[in-house]
């Protein structure tokens, strides 16, 4: 498979353990080029990537040297994507939730809509967990809120492709969307400043821990650190922001 010339996959990665190589593998079985960038990892993964394809017009490991979260992982690589002349990247997890056979079907739609963001809006196995299917949807709520409708389908599954230049510009003006509230915060941010947004079914896994699957996420700290993020963006909008939601819903609804 050629390298594409404008979009990639850009997968932040922090200590995934052996499920990397198989991501990596799968999304290259799809799409070419595919960056890792390793936020600080200690676990090796990314070493026994990088080891694992000498070609980097195919396969680029970047290294963060600490851990900044997937936020900042993902402008990191979005950074240097735009430097390499590369327009849109379609980000997803280290872990192999995300389904690597859809990349193309992603990528297609990105490339037929150049301008919109292309949400994945995901599809879980019956024994997915509970509290996962279920808990997001107050975040879906609030962020259906946040946009004056739902333009957004679900705010916190991170299976997307973004147009670069707005996601950098969004990212390096602000200081949160750091870390697990990344997904839900950009969303609404890209779709304030006028980019319009297609969701997309995709198929989530949740891979048990006997499999490989990790987890960084804390329900008490990560739960906080929504709290906190839906007070600024619903403050915020209350304040001053309501204008660019209005005209965000209506060229959502034309």
């Amino acid at each position: 498979m050629d390298p594409d010339r404008t979009h990639l996959v850009i997968i932040p990665s922090y200590n995934p353990g052996r499920r990397l190589a198989l991501t990596v593998a799968d999304a290259l079985a799809a799409w070419s080029p595919v960056w890792v960038v390793s936020d600080g990892s200690t676990d090796g993964s990314d070493r026994a990537v990088a080891d694992s394809h000498d070609d980097a017009a195919i396969l680029r490991v970047l290294t963060r040297p600490v851990n900044g979260g997937k936020g900042a992982a993902v402008l990191t690589g979005a950074g240097e994507a735009l430097r390499a002349g590369f327009t849109h990247a379609l980000v997803m997890d280290a872990d192999g939730q995300h389904p690597a056979g859809r990349i193309p079907d992603f990528m297609g739609a990105s490339k037929g809509a150049p301008d919109a963001m292309i949400l994945g809006r995901p599809e879980f196995d019956p024994d997915a967990p509970w509290i996962r299917r279920n808990g997001r949807k107050l975040s879906v709520a609030l962020v259906s809120l946040e946009l004056f409708g739902r333009s957004v389908g679900d705010p916190l599954f991170g299976f997307r492709v973004y147009p670069l230049a707005p996601l950098e510009r969004i990212l390096r003006s602000i200081r949160g969307a750091r870390r697990f509230d990344f997904d839900p915060e950009v969303a609404v941010r890209l779709a304030w400043s006028g980019v319009p947004c297609m969701n997309l079914a995709a198929r989530c896994r949740y891979i048990p821990a006997a499999e490989g699957g990790v987890s960084h996420f804390r329900y008490f700290r990560d739960n906080v650190r929504m709290v906190g993020l839906h007070t600024r963006l619903i403050t915020e909008l209350l304040l001053f922001r309501w204008p660019a939601a209005v005209r965000a819903r209506r060229k959502l609804h034309r």
